[in-house]
């Protein structure tokens, strides 16, 4: 069976009122390929998550950045999966890079924090990726394969997850991981689910990729055989998002 194609935009700390209505009013007016060719999620700060998902037409889904790791309670500043489940927000992003090395959340908090907000029925876009030093020693394969078991000890079930792979060295920074770079990642990726979780995960999990894509590169980077879409950060703040959403059609 095919894999969907999957679009996210990633806002994160962006945005006021008027610039998010903005963002949305040109979703709403764009021509997009349809939901069986393309599953698209834009993920606003917590503050507009109710404003985007009213205003936002029914086929893009809304994605929080972030839950907490367990039941709401006394941790101040945090949002719980019940909380979000509450306000009907199908997804959630975990472990992005952003957060793992700012906040210093480690492999086994990012597991945890992806089997609870599983466990709640909320869906997950989980990031892996390797730093420009981590890389250049060589160790990507390896940082990316120790990500992705820290979430496979704590889940048995892949149905609701996307695997989001994000080169540090390419977020924000305009790098961007080649084509056949993103595709050697991928490709690596899903043989390490083949091999340690089960071949119909293997060859039915969304792979992603994220890192300065935008609508100039989109297209050769869709093209690759194991890539099934991408987690967009600054472009999805921009027209272009559109561009980036039809790129889903290279699949066809």
């Amino acid at each position: 069976m095919a894999r969907k194609f999957f679009v996210g935009g990633n806002w994160k700390c962006n945005g006021t009122t008027e610039e998010v209505k903005k963002i949305v009013g040109t979703l709403n007016e764009a021509e997009i390929p349809s939901e069986d060719v393309v599953e698209v999620v834009v993920s606003p700060p917590f503050v507009f998550l109710s404003l985007v998902k009213n205003l936002l037409r029914s086929e893009i889904q809304v994605a929080a950045q972030n839950c907490w790791v367990r039941k709401g309670g006394a941790f101040t500043g945090e949002v719980s999966a019940e909380m979000l489940v509450n306000l009907a927000i199908p997804w959630v992003i975990i472990g992005h890079s952003e957060r793992r090395l700012i906040l210093n959340e480690s492999n086994e908090f990012v597991g945890d924090k992806v089997a609870y907000a599983l466990s709640q029925g909320i869906k997950v876009i989980a990031c892996v990726g390797e730093t420009l030093e981590q890389r250049e020693s060589g160790a990507t394969l390896e940082v990316v394969a120790a990500q992705t078991k820290a979430i496979a000890e704590k889940i048995s079930n892949w149905d609701n997850v996307v695997l989001a792979y994000e080169p540090v060295w390419a977020i924000g920074t305009g790098k961007v991981a080649t084509p056949a770079q993103a595709q050697e990642v991928h490709h690596e990726l899903r043989k390490w689910f083949s091999d340690n979780v089960s071949p119909d995960v293997a060859g039915s999990i969304r792979i992603i990729y994220g890192g300065s894509v935008n609508g100039a590169n989109c297209k050769e980077l869709a093209a690759q055989p194991d890539l099934d879409g991408f987690l967009v950060g600054g472009a999805s703040l921009k027209p272009e998002f559109v561009d980036i959403i039809k790129s889903a059609t290279v699949k066809k």
